[in-house]
């Protein structure tokens, strides 16, 4: 069967699907329903009415939910994946478009999905920010790719944060505190706020503020031991004025601040160079635990500043969006393992080996966007929008590797003066360092188009022309890297660019009141780059061999096909959607064997099929429920192999894309109880169920895996196996709550327990220098315990 046969069968399922399920559909049994207004077109329309899938989860289903986090809010979102690799490390995935797990050494990659708030991009790829919650409007969920609107980035899709907007109505706000333990853990809490000051008729002001501790559930053992060794905090707050001087202006200037720390990392270790089961004395890990020399931390702060003006002159909307984002994250990481096992391989004595080393990872991020659109604001049967955009974005990352007291150890070995002779200008005792700076700029056109040929059958076009230009800078230094300086920005190797041209087709067919068939076909991108150099001195030789090279990777694209249906009846809404997506030079990063490097390749073709589903029925004001799942198909579609003929990295044709589960799905109940005129008893329960993924697409070749570290110490000798079995299993997530709603005070005072089962789950699979160093998994949250009071005024 090929391609296009394919996703015209998905086409036809979605619609056949639809034309069985229209006419029971059609029979109108009450309204208890609420219609949801979204902006996923870059107009106000329902959710229903969007001819495309999408989820908008309320500021009535967070708070429902309990949700704090992106991942929180997956689980009530068929098609959406999120691959937790600690605090503000998410990497967020839509219908089975999924590279698999990106790294913090890698600047250069770009993400799949794009992350908005409001108006305003803010993604970048691994650190997905950890945007708080509090006083949102909605979370929008736009499935498949959106390079027409959107741009690169979105090509799985775009998930977009709307906030309150400031009014001039009234004075409202709403506080809130909480107060949660972890069971075998920490204790958290939380202090929120907003407010929504009128200024007079024509200005308004919201502020919102808030503080979150994280309780740790990591325990720690080695010189660094400590009990929940991972527990953090996120502050911030946001400042928005809304100036509409007349009926036809709004002005919407915003400051936003967020800080977001931690501790340590929610690693549970299975081998460690200092700590293992053949070493002396042997060591047996116990259930999130790990080893330290130094203990960890991580910080990501983020101030977003931007503009979003709109003057409507009768008939056509004038928006402009401009907006500067200044973050800097650092991830500081006990990398003593790491450092140990090169001095090990080395021949360094057991006191060097010893020594503890800290990897500390920056990323320095200065992006500004501007954004100029023209829209339709009419009723009449053609509605459009265009506009242009551009970026430009400078990133520095840097690397350092402070080891106090290494160069003593490298001039014994090496003889004296190495240490500074392969420094290249870095810090001493520190065997690896890097300066990497990109500056991106990008430049875009696009428009879209909606004409209603009848009073149920619309028909939208739409494209997006992108050119896309990156410059690199690259130097780096100390006993562990190539001392490579590759400075010169100009130079062709240090360079890359791209154009092109990704269209979107739609159309929507109301075959009774109220349901609606959709079919689309659209494309998306995502931008390539260039690979950084391999550490060398740390490689192989077959190693430096596979792996070596200076080579750059192309753009990824992506033809998305579906058919879908969308269909309301009073109290019961169903929306479901089959889809198909051929991908071109999928950009999957590999670990390079032994170099403790990353590589990124292309692999010329993939697809992710399959079916999404959502239902949600409440039959009376007190009663509702809710479904959503999916089943997706994603897998390679060709085979790499290295220059000897084996396969690399296991892109193997047939093996599934990472972080993928095949199925998944969610069921959410709530409901009132009144006790009286004044109170209401309100419970909510929610289960979600994920099936089995792997980390990286290698993870499935030869496993369960027999990993030998090679290195002979502290008694082991370096031939023993440990056996770990790399498919993350699926797991099965259960939480409840009880609260009183006092309706004299507007307050609402919560119960909860969240993961009641206390499922250990397995988020990703953890590794240092290929499993040499260490090996883990990163784990969730176990059952927590909470209590919420919050109060509308």
């Amino acid at each position: 069967m090929t391609r296009l046969n394919a996703a015209v069968r998905v086409l036809l399922l979605g619609t056949s699907l639809s034309a069985i399920a229209a006419p029971a559909l059609a029979q109108n049994a009450g309204e208890y329903g609420e219609e949801i207004i979204v902006t996923a077109t870059k107009r106000n329309e329902t959710i229903q009415d969007i001819p495309f899938s999408i989820n908008a989860q309320t500021q009535a289903d967070i708070q429902r939910t309990g949700a704090q986090t992106i991942e929180d809010i997956s689980r009530n979102v068929a098609g959406l994946t999120v691959q937790n690799l600690g605090p503000g490390q998410s990497q967020v995935s839509v219908r089975g478009v999924s590279a698999g797990q990106i790294v913090r050494d890698q600047p250069g990659v770009k993400e799949q999905v794009g992350i908005y708030l409001d108006e305003s991009v803010v993604s970048l790829s691994l650190f997905t920010p950890d945007l708080d919650l509090f006083d949102l409007n909605r979370v929008e969920t736009l499935r498949g790719p959106q390079g027409t609107l959107f741009g690169s980035g979105s090509v799985g899709g775009t998930i977009r944060y709307i906030t309150n907007q400031p009014n001039t109505d009234k004075i409202e706000g709403l506080v809130e505190g909480n107060i949660n333990t972890v069971d075998g853990g920490g204790t958290g809490g939380s202090v929120k706020g907003a407010v929504n000051l009128p200024l007079g008729s024509t200005l308004a002001a919201r502020a919102v503020g808030y503080w979150t501790k994280y309780g740790g559930f990591i325990d720690a053992i080695g010189p660094a031991a400590g009990k929940d060794v991972n527990s953090g905090e996120r502050y911030g707050g946001r400042l928005a004025l809304a100036f509409k001087p007349t009926d036809t202006i709004t002005i919407t200037p915003r400051i936003v601040y967020q800080k977001v720390t931690a501790d340590g990392f929610n690693r549970e270790e299975r081998f460690n160079l200092y700590a293992n089961p053949f070493a002396t004395p042997a060591t047996t890990f116990k259930e999130r635990q790990q080893y330290l020399l130094l203990r960890e931390r991580f910080s990501d702060r983020l101030v977003l500043g931007d503009l979003t003006a709109a003057v409507d002159f009768g008939g056509v909307t004038a928006t402009s969006v401009t907006s500067y984002v200044d973050r800097e994250i650092l991830v500081s990481r006990d990398a003593s393992a790491l450092t140990g096992s090169v001095s090990v391989d080395l021949g360094f004595p057991t006191a060097g080996v010893l020594l503890p080393s800290n990897l500390r990872d920056t990323t320095k991020l200065k992006q500004f966007t501007q954004e100029l659109r023209l829209s339709s604001s009419g009723d009449g049967p053609f509605q459009w929008v265009v506009g242009g955009f551009f970026a430009d974005i400078k990133r520095r990352y840097a690397q350092r590797l402070p080891t106090a007291g290494y160069d003593v150890f490298t001039d014994a070995r090496f003889g004296a003066g190495t240490s500074v002779a392969v420094a290249n200008g870095f810090p001493l005792n520190s065997p690896y360092n890097a300066d990497i700076n990109y500056n991106f700029k990008q430049y875009a056109l696009f428009g879209e188009a909606t004409y209603a040929l009848t009073e149920r059958l619309k028909l939208t076009a739409g494209g997006r022309y992108y050119d896309f230009k990156e410059e690199r800078t690259f130097k780096s230094g100390g006993l562990f890297s190539n001392s490579d300086s590759f400075t010169d920005s100009t130079n062709p190797a240090n360079r890359t660019k791209s154009n092109g041209f990704t269209p979107r087709f739609l159309a929507s067919w109301e075959i009774a009141d109220r349901v609606t068939l959709n079919a689309q076909a659209s494309k998306g991108f995502r931008l390539g780059g260039v690979n950084d150099p391999l550490n060398l001195p740390l490689c192989s030789a077959q190693d430096a061999a596979i792996f070596g090279g200076y080579q750059k990777y192309t753009d990824e694209k992506l033809w998305n096909y579906e058919g879908g249906i969308k269909a309301r009846a009073g109290w019961l809404t169903i929306n479901a959607a089959g889809f198909y997506n051929d991908i071109k030079n999928l950009q999957v990063t590999l670990d390079a064997g032994s170099c403790s490097s990353r590589v990124v390749f292309n692999v010329p073709k993939a697809h992710s099929k399959g079916f999404e589903f959502e239902l949600a029925a409440r039959p009376t004001e007190n009663f509702g429920i809710s479904v959503n799942g999916s089943i997706i198909d994603s897998k390679f579609d060709s085979t790499v192999r290295d220059g000897t003929g084996a396969v690399l990295g296991g892109i193997r044709d047939g093996n599934r894309l990472p972080s993928v589960p095949r199925f998944q799905i969610a069921v959410n109940a709530d409901a009132t109880l009144p006790l009286s005129e004044d109170a209401d008893l309100k419970f909510t329960a929610s289960y979600q169920y994920v099936g089995n993924r792997f980390t990286q697409p290698s993870d499935q070749e030869n496993n369960p895996r027999s990993f030998v570290s090679g290195l002979a110490f502290a008694g082991a000798t370096g031939t023993q196996a440990t056996v770990l079995d790399l498919k993350l299993p699926s797991y099965n997530l259960v939480n409840f709550s009880a609260g009183i709603t006092l309706k004299s005070l507007d307050a609402d005072i919560i119960a909860y327990v969240n993961n009641a089962l206390d499922e250990n789950v397995q988020l990703s699979f953890d590794r240092e220098r290929g499993g040499r160093a260490r090996l883990g998994f990163n784990v969730g949250s176990p059952r927590t315990f909470g209590l919420t009071v919050r109060k509308r005024f």
